[in-house]
């Protein structure tokens, strides 16, 4: 058993050894990628401005050589006024001027193929720096957490009789949350950026055949698809560690996963808080956030209900959580005889009992289920 402890301890330790290894890894990332967007800024800055220059040059090219084939024109007609030298100068000047409207044409065709290249590796550097912004501000959460509540997880193993059952469920979740958040990933953005690639292909396909509005409208539509592609990867990002988290509290964050819960699940669900709220440590929000988010997922993927209640009440040393949908609902006394068919009400169970709290399932076959969560929130005063 001491020996088994110690294993878990240096696994602990190794794992908040590769954290800070990879946190330093992705600081380095995060200012290579913003050396490379001041960078691209300046050069598409510079670009911008070549191109209009470029534009106002062919406009007054365009103008000056109407101008110059109106005078060939007349000087080719009236013999009397004109000489051969007046004809053969006019001729030359209208050649002239056509020959650097058609330089200034294909330097105003690359300058704009250029601007939009650059735009485009602009929002993707862009995307970059957020993305990792926000990778590395959740590794310095986790990184917090396992620092600060190392000597508490070790207690928890020592006093735990089947620590390699606890081991095991532990990495079963998450692999699932792995697979989770794969399956997020090849379901959206990446099918969007593949998507992306074929249509900057059909578009560097136009601008070969010089078929311009039928480029513009290209544009306009990747323009769309990237926007989207931004907003599947915030959702995910949001799934790992939501910042509003961190910035809004609880109540706030709760509110719009239950928002999002109801648009994507089409269930009907009402969210309500009761006492006086009030700020909690960022591991105890985290807890009771994921918490929620598990039994409101269960309920969508086994009861199908119709409707969801989740209610959150501060009282004055401990928050109670209610979750209560009408939906198929089971035998709790089957419960822990078959916990493989649900994984995730006995992983709740034992997240609550790591938090020194109880939870309380009542259900029935066809009349639903209610689970209630008393947390206590003076934990970390009595350990202090």
């Amino acid at each position: 058993m001491d020996y088994q402890a110690d294993a878990i301890d240096r696994v602990i330790k190794n794992a908040i050894k590769v954290m800070e290894d990879s946190k330093y890894q992705m600081f380095e990332i995060l200012e290579a990628s913003r050396q490379e967007l001041a960078s691209l800024n300046h050069e598409l800055q510079r670009t911008l401005k070549e191109t209009t220059e470029t534009l106002e040059k062919v406009d007054q090219l365009e103008l000056n050589y109407r101008r110059s084939r109106i005078r060939l024109t007349e000087v080719s007609r009236d013999f009397v006024r004109y000489k051969e030298e007046d004809i053969k100068q006019a001729y030359e000047k209208a050649t002239q001027l056509q020959l650097d409207l058609m330089i200034y044409r294909e330097k105003e065709m690359y300058l704009k193929a250029r601007r939009d290249e650059l735009q485009k590796r602009v929002r993707n550097v862009e995307n970059s720096v957020e993305r990792a912004e926000s990778i590395g501000s959740q590794m310095g959460v986790v990184l917090e957490y396992l620092s600060g509540e190392l000597g508490q997880v070790s207690r928890i193993i020592e006093s735990a009789k089947n620590r390699q059952v606890i081991g095991l469920k532990i990495i079963l979740a998450q692999e699932e949350e792995r697979k989770r958040i794969s399956r997020e990933i090849h379901d959206g953005p990446a099918q969007l950026l593949a998507n992306l690639v074929l249509r900057t292909e059909i578009v560097e396909r136009m601008l070969a055949k010089q078929e311009f509005k039928m480029v513009q409208d290209e544009i306009v539509d990747l323009k769309g698809q990237v926007r989207s592609s931004l907003e599947e990867m915030r959702k995910v990002i949001f799934n790992l560690r939501p910042m509003a988290l961190d910035d809004l509290g609880l109540i706030p964050t709760l509110r719009k996963y239950v928002h999002d819960y109801e648009e994507k699940s089409k269930i009907r669900t009402i969210f309500e808080t009761r006492g006086k709220e009030h700020r909690l440590s960022s591991a105890m929000e985290a807890a009771i956030y994921r918490l929620v988010q598990e039994a409101l997922s269960n309920a969508a993927k086994h009861a199908y209900p119709t409707y969801v209640l989740v209610e959150i009440t501060y009282q004055a040393q401990l928050v109670k959580i209610v979750v209560q949908d009408n939906g198929l609902g089971f035998n709790v006394e089957l419960l822990e005889q078959k916990s493989r068919d649900h994984f995730g009400l006995i992983g709740m169970r034992e997240r609550v009992e790591l938090l020194e709290g109880r939870m309380e399932i009542d259900s029935a076959e066809n009349q639903g289920t209610k689970i209630v969560i008393h947390i206590p929130t003076n934990v970390e005063k009595r350990k202090e």
